[in-house]
């Protein structure tokens, strides 16, 4: 039996996540963050490989020595979001242009909660951590599945803090919870010119306003409504002054879909709709399809391993879905890709304080999700080793 954390634990599991908090890092350049995870690691007893994926740190509890046996992976994301962050608290980023504005720093210290609960009983498998860098960009998992985190691998688990979701509670779902995400790129190459002049340039501000007003009719006309769908263009570069015609500009967006179908018919309207403004403007315009997420689908036997070991920890009613699918993107779905698992949300509302949306710079969360996500993370793996085996699922 995993036992809960006590008010110790969770003092050490909250220092760790304001500690981390302080000192976020982009993608790929994690390493104060990992030195902190391999000290935590090393205190605990658990060794530990370094590395992976440039940063990242996979450690395995349980029977090294025989491969037969099952193994349970729990992932935690580690880097941080590119903001300045304005939340005010005492331990916030002394990184400028860097902050934990997604909850990462709480997913590090839930998952080194759940690694000293689960060194404390006798695991029937493997259980594998993943401290993953890379989650916000640069598609961490995907390196990490390639370095062959996975191997051996049955069954793959994670959480996400939640604010919009009470504290105590946690949204498990099977299917598909998290969209496909495809970032795009339109270069636009046109004829610099004077501004009182401009029937001897090709205006590549004109052109990107006329794609950036059309593109948004693939999801208003041309997408079946009923099956969610976003087209945003993020950025627009074109001009150096106010009478000049700018001859270049760069659209920055992102598709978000979850629907296969839906997904190929709004990327084959966004390259339509280029070709034709390319025709209608006389500029020459490009479109590249940066590299993506898949969509986030749990595992319906592995959702319901999610679901009975959240009902375990917070109680049956305070398990919850989180309604319709997300629109946000999660490389977890790498992982989803190759083995069976399940990513849940962490209910981390602040009740008395206002809650800064993730991705914002006002983020935070309520810090009594710690201990629920480590209770949570060592339950599911002994249970989904445990379900491995053969059992039902119960305590011996």
């Amino acid at each position: 039996m995993v036992r809960q954390p006590d008010s110790e634990m969770v003092r050490r599991m909250r220092e760790l996540r304001r500690e981390l908090h302080a000192f976020p890092e982009p993608a790929y350049r994690e390493e104060k963050t990992a030195a902190r995870i391999v000290a935590e690691l090393t205190r605990l007893g658990i060794p530990c490989r370094t590395g992976v994926a440039g940063t990242g740190i996979v450690a395995d509890l349980g029977p090294a020595d025989d491969t037969s046996i099952p193994c349970v992976a729990l992932r935690a994301d580690m880097d941080g979001v590119a903001l300045d962050e304005a939340t005010g608290l005492a331990f916030s980023s002394t990184n400028p242009g860097v902050m934990h504005a997604c909850g990462h720093d709480g997913h590090v210290a839930m998952l080194l909660g759940a690694a000293e609960l689960l060194r404390e009983v006798r695991l029937p498998g493997r259980v594998r951590l993943l401290f993953q860098p890379a989650e916000e960009s640069g598609n961490g998992a995907e390196k990490m599945v390639a370095e062959g985190v996975l191997d051996g691998v049955c069954l793959v688990f994670g959480g996400h803090i939640d604010v919009s979701i009470a504290t105590g509670t946690l949204a498990v779902d099977s299917g598909l919870i998290c969209s496909f995400t495809d970032p795009f790129t339109i270069t636009i190459s046109g004829r610099d010119g004077h501004a009182a002049r401009p029937h001897e340039a090709v205006d590549s501000v004109v052109a990107a306003a006329q794609l950036v007003v059309n593109i948004q009719t693939l999801v208003s006309r041309e997408s079946d409504p009923h099956s969610p769908a976003v087209v945003t263009v993020g950025r627009i570069r074109a001009g150096t002054t106010h009478n000049v015609i700018a001859g270049s500009g760069v659209i920055d967006g992102t598709v978000r879909t979850t629907n296969p179908e839906t997904r190929r018919h709004i990327m084959q309207g966004l390259e339509r709709m280029v070709r034709g403004c390319a025709v209608a403007s006389g500029a020459e315009i490009t479109l590249r399809f940066q590299a993506g997420l898949p969509a986030v689908i749990n595992d319906a036997r592995a959702a319901e391993i999610a679901g009975r070991a959240a009902a375990d920890v917070v109680g049956v009613k305070r398990v919850v879905s989180q309604g319709r699918p997300s629109l946000g993107g999660e490389d977890f779905a790498f992982y989803l890709e190759r083995v069976p698992g399940c990513l849940v949300r962490f209910g981390a509302r602040k009740e008395r304080e206002p809650n800064g949306r993730a991705h914002s710079a006002a983020f935070d969360f309520d810090e009594g999700v710690l201990g629920i996500g480590a209770a949570w993370l060592a339950r599911v793996a002994l249970l989904g080793l445990r379900r491995t085996n053969g059992k039902d699922g119960g305590d011996e």
